[in-house]
């Protein structure tokens, strides 16, 4: 009896600490010729899920969601909605392509608007990506240069 206490006690230790975050996909990956793009399908449908970390909650459908938004013209609820009705990347792929007709070109603005994040002449953001380079530890990595590879860094992929 004893031992099943103590076994009980660990196994409950060890769930509690189940609260990892599962990060979405770097805003490197593309989906349709769309950087950032699969990011954007991983944040939703670990909030339908009931999983995406409280620490993308309030940017959901903002910020770099937000700038994909734009660039194709969709809205975060009907985005919302075709994610949720589809059950792999490739139904999602598809609908993009069919209802996001961008040419190569426009795709690649939105990229390159994305990766000049802070913009230079953008003082407060510059200080905002040190401040955030600080707060995890690796302010002194001179080959962080954007909120881009911020992300990735902060997700342990680079």
């Amino acid at each position: 009896m004893y031992y099943f206490c103590i076994a009980m006690a660990a196994a409950a230790f060890h769930l509690g600490g189940m609260s990892e975050i599962i990060y979405p996909r770097s805003p490197r990956e593309t989906m349709d010729g769309w950087h950032y793009l699969p990011r954007y399908v991983d944040k939703i449908r670990l909030h339908l899920a009931g999983k995406l970390h409280a620490d993308y909650q309030e940017n959901l459908g903002k910020a770099f969601d937000g700038f994909w938004l734009k660039a194709a013209g969709v809205t975060h609820e009907q985005f919302v909605a075709v994610v949720k009705n589809s059950i792999t990347d490739g139904e999602v792929c598809d609908w993009v392509r069919k209802n996001v007709p961008r040419t190569a070109a426009e795709k690649d603005a939105h990229w390159q608007d994305v990766l000049s994040r802070p913009l230079a002449n953008d003082a407060s953001a510059v200080a905002r990506l040190q401040m955030r380079k600080e707060q995890a530890g690796i302010g002194h990595r001179d080959d962080i240069k954007c909120f881009v590879d911020m992300l990735d860094a902060d997700e342990k992929r680079i």
